[in-house]
């Protein structure tokens, strides 16, 4: 019997129950991988009766999800109570939060998972209780660690219809430009390419790296990182025989003919890449975490704290998350 997925239970107070709760109930229409959710049983019960769902959740054991997949939703007890209303975070959204996470690794390092799919967290009230990651990404790298060199992340956001990477990720944009190397950027695509062809089948991934600047410097009259950081890059990636692209103009790579010549656009900054995969595929990208010794996916979206509770949550990116997640894993040694 194939291994479940560990869904981590995101913020108590937004939407990762809501959404959750309505991939479990579309399960057999969908034909949904087996997952089970790491988290507070009970809380989940109240989230149900909130929005309106008539719901059997069932406390579980990692080993017993499958099998109890079909007629209850498995809850895994992370031994944190979550006491948030929705919309509302309040003390236990942190401990509950980061004990999820941290478990779901656990489950995967002990080969009780075949892969880590993450509800949405609130870095915000994270941060409050003392948590010094940018984000999941960098905390997941952490995890993975375990004694050995911590692992780089590389984040990527696909969807069936554009896949993009940011070489720096959570930074503000000022610091993000003074941490762009050609160094970082060459490890970045390595990275892709190794998880491409791994994990996603594809023999000679074709990629395109954006410049930084307007229109790629403009030969250097818009600034000169694209001629010395980002070029240099694509060279020595080309002269180890990967096949990419660059530097190109952010402002045409992502228009509908342009995506039909590539697989992945390598972006130098956050929402240089996130901003067209938000446009084109919002209901359908999900967030896959790259250079990691497991599988980790989430949805593309946040924490919606002005929606939760109301059962007006879409959960497509959460679904879309679980299905890439399963098909990843697949892919790993029996």
């Amino acid at each position: 019997m194939a291994k479940p997925l560990a869904l981590t239970s995101g913020e108590p107070a937004g939407i990762g129950p809501d959404i959750t709760l309505a991939a479990w109930l579309r399960r057999k229409e969908l034909k949904l991988p087996p997952f089970y959710l790491l988290g507070d049983r009970d809380f989940l019960d109240r989230r149900a009766k909130a929005i309106g769902v008539d719901i059997k959740t069932a406390n579980v054991r990692p080993e017993d999800a499958v099998a109890a997949f079909a007629d209850a939703l498995p809850v895994v007890d992370t031994g944190y109570r979550a006491t948030a209303e929705p919309g509302r975070p309040d003390s236990t959204s942190a401990d509950a939060a980061i004990a999820s996470i941290r478990l779901a690794v656990e489950d995967i390092a002990a080969g009780r998972a075949a892969a880590v799919v993450t509800n949405p967290i609130a870095k915000n009230i994270l941060y409050r209780a003392g948590f010094r990651h940018p984000g999941h990404t960098e905390f997941l790298a952490e995890l993975a660690a375990v004694g050995r060199r911590v692992p780089q992340p590389v984040m990527m956001l696909w969807s069936p219809a554009l896949a993009v990477v940011p070489v720096t990720i959570h930074l503000p944009l000022r610091e993000a430009i003074s941490q762009l190397s050609s160094d970082l950027i060459v490890t970045t695509a390595r990275i892709v390419v190794a998880d491409l062809k791994a994990r996603f089948g594809f023999v000679n991934p074709r990629l395109v790296a954006s410049g930084l600047n307007p229109h790629a410097g403009e030969d250097g009259s818009l600034g000169s990182e694209d001629q010395t950081i980002v070029a240099p890059a694509v060279k020595t990636l080309r002269s180890e025989g990967i096949n990419i692209r660059g530097p190109l103009p952010a402002d045409t790579m992502f228009h509908e003919a342009a995506r039909k010549t590539y697989d992945c656009a390598i972006c130098m900054y956050h929402d240089q890449a996130l901003i067209p995969v938000k446009t084109v595929a919002f209901d359908e990208a999900v967030n896959v975490t790259l250079g990691l010794p497991f599988i980790r996916t989430s949805p593309d979206h946040g924490t919606a704290f002005d929606i939760a509770g109301t059962g007006r949550a879409n959960p497509s990116s959460l679904i879309a998350a679980l299905r890439l997640a399963a098909r990843m894993a697949a892919t790993l040694p029996a």
